[in-house]
């Protein structure tokens, strides 16, 4: 119960905030997409904890392997209906013309940012299956349903558009990282909502970058590799 209400109050979050958003430009804003979007989130939340606990577990050790697979297997199954599409979706490792020229230095940046993080906060050493699983299923799962399937349908939402470092940027890109964050830093218990702010911030910050790849280079190939690297190198320096 404690995950279905935390979630709830995410999506009321982005429910508020985008709505104000919406209403601030409504001539660049459908109201249907953010729906669509906060739905999607569910879903996510939903599959990521096995039904909130109702769909028996198969034994896969210590790290959440099933929900992450049944939620990349939607986000996938979703991303890939006529009214999305892979490629639009940025599931291919196709990188827009030129793109990669901008990207790898700001993706050098993204991988000195971990390792300093790593070097700060050392942490004790890692199983193999740890290694496993924060080398894979993370950012498959993650960067595919935020900079990927997510992106997309808030990018419809809020059709306003500035140019900012070389890429169209929109409310939705930046919804999409509040909402990153919000998964890591926000949820209910002991009959309260909680909040982490330094946990927002490690999240949501990075999460800016790994936007502004996916936008730059038209796929979540970065993204992925470079989430995968981040949340293994901090175990393994």
């Amino acid at each position: 119960m404690n995950g279905l209400i935390g979630i709830a109050g995410v999506v009321g979050i982005l429910l508020l905030v985008g709505g104000v958003l919406g209403w601030i430009r409504r001539d660049r804003f459908s109201p249907g997409w953010l729906f669509v979007a906060a739905g999607l989130v569910m879903l996510n939340d939903c599959l990521l904890t096995n039904l909130y606990g109702l769909l028996p577990v198969l034994p896969s050790g210590d790290w959440n392997w099933q929900g992450k697979a049944l939620a990349l297997t939607a986000t996938l199954g979703i991303a890939g209906l006529p009214a999305f599409g892979w490629r639009a979706c940025g599931f291919t490792l196709r990188q827009a013309p030129d793109s990669l020229t901008t990207a790898l230095p700001v993706a050098l940046l993204y991988v000195a940012l971990f390792v300093a993080l790593g070097l700060a906060f050392p942490n004790e050493p890692a199983s193999v299956e740890t290694l496993a699983f924060q080398l894979t299923m993370p950012g498959l799962e993650e960067e595919l349903f935020y900079r990927g399937l997510l992106l997309v349908v808030l990018a419809r939402a809020f059709t306003g558009r500035v140019r900012f470092l070389g890429v169209e940027w929109g409310w939705g890109a930046l919804l999409s990282c509040m909402l990153f964050g919000l998964a890591h830093a926000f949820g209910f218990s002991r009959g309260g909502f909680h909040f982490d702010p330094i946990t927002m911030a490690l999240t949501a910050i990075p999460s800016l970058i790994a936007v502004w790849l996916a936008l730059r280079t038209r796929s979540v190939a970065l993204p992925v590799i470079l989430h995968n690297f981040g949340n293994a190198i901090t175990l393994m320096i």
